[in-house]
């Protein structure tokens, strides 16, 4: 198995009650490593309660929503806890499929003590997508980094460091990342009082909805809506909406072309708060970088915006490089699959963690690891 963030530690477990012989290659040094270098504020936009792994839920003295650090203490407590066979240090550069009998696919990876490999039966990827950020081609880039500019993906990201207080600072992209460092880094300040000045550029808009209702998560309850028909579950969206604008007041966000229920929304109303106190300005589709800004194609007045930090909060690709071109890939990035988990393109490879959905990440990688577990178990 590749991979011992949430997802192979999930299927390692579950493999392990079935005591089938493997092992969980991680790249970094510790059991859940991408999780323990993303950004110091993240919090789990999904309640506890549908966020544990198979066989050990987070603990009760957990709030709600887990930030990082708790829940990175939770992947590697889990860890030792079932005794996973995590080999720490295996940085996997490559994947064969094998024709001979004694084993169906070779892994290679470089590892502190050289190039090593492993030779499996069945193999599951479990690679997630923080290790392949989306890093789109914007005009004028090397002439702004040129003339002192700095770029850097959110995943880069750690905290409002003293190199990002006081600057002019562009987050280009909507999401959940995006949103959440924006507004972070507009509440900062430095000793001397310059506060941080932030522009959020949003080309396709955004659908913002609450974290929770009633102290209820929404991801609890878009568990029991998904079950209702389409056209049900529209007209609750459209009702909760209705509410929150009742409340709050009418969208700050453009609206995109899709709904709610077609991608992950904005969760939470950080980003939306700060916009409408004045703490974040919104443009719309960046032109072209300057050698002192940003030009932007949304007809708004001025065109060009001076800024000396532009974060990239442009999202995640499936990190599947390692298969090369041994698989097929959907319009997202995701592997193609018969089912769940299982590859359409070769017997003996399965995915966890290539669901996504209302109800979570964290909730389908459970779902998903006792499914992988079970088919490779029906093969033994």
């Amino acid at each position: 198995m590749i991979g011992a963030g949430p997802a192979g530690l999930a299927a390692s477990r579950e493999l392990g009650r079935r005591r089938i012989e493997h092992v969980v290659l991680e790249r970094g040094d510790a059991a859940g490593h991408t999780w323990a270098n993303l950004y110091d504020s993240l919090t789990l936009h999904t309640g506890k309660h549908m966020s544990g792994l198979p066989g050990m839920s987070l603990p009760r003295s957990a709030p709600l929503f887990v930030p990082r650090d708790r829940f990175v203490r939770y992947l590697q407590d889990y860890a030792a806890r079932f005794a996973l066979p995590v080999r720490t240090g295996w940085d996997v550069r490559s994947v064969e499929r094998l024709t001979n009998e004694s084993a169906r696919w070779r892994v290679c990876a470089s590892t502190p003590d050289g190039d090593a490999e492993v030779l499996a039966d069945d193999l599951i990827v479990a690679t997630g997508i923080i290790t392949n950020p989306r890093v789109p081609a914007i005009a004028g880039r090397e002439e702004f980094e040129r003339a002192g500019g700095r770029v850097l993906h959110s995943v880069g990201y750690r905290r409002p460091s003293a190199d990002l207080i006081g600057k002019r600072i562009l987050v280009v992209g909507a999401g959940n990342s995006g949103g959440e460092i924006a507004s972070e880094l507009a509440r900062a300040a430095n000793e001397d009082g310059r506060v941080t000045h932030v522009t959020i550029a949003v080309r396709s808009g955004a659908n913002v909805v609450p974290r929770e209702i009633l102290g209820i998560p929404v991801q609890y309850l878009a568990r029991y809506i998904r079950k209702l028909p389409r056209r049900a579950r529209e007209a609750v969206v459209r009702a909760v909406g209705r509410i929150v604008e009742k409340r709050r007041g009418p969208p700050v966000l453009p609206r995109p072309a899709h709904g709610p229920l077609d991608a992950i929304p904005l969760i939470g109303f950080h980003l939306v708060d700060a916009i409408r106190d004045g703490s974040i300005d919104v443009r719309g589709a960046i032109e072209r970088l300057t050698p002192t800004g940003a030009r932007f194609a949304d007809g708004k007045s001025p065109a060009e915006v001076p800024f000396d930090v532009v974060i990239l909060a442009t999202g995640f690709a499936p990190a599947l490089s390692a298969l090369g071109q041994l698989i097929r890939v959907d319009e997202k990035g995701f592997a193609i699959r018969a089912d769940r988990v299982t590859s359409a393109d070769h017997d003996g490879l399965y995915f966890v963690g290539h669901n996504y959905d209302a109800t979570g990440g964290l909730f389908n990688i459970g779902r998903d690891a006792v499914l992988v577990a079970k088919q490779i178990a029906a093969r033994e």
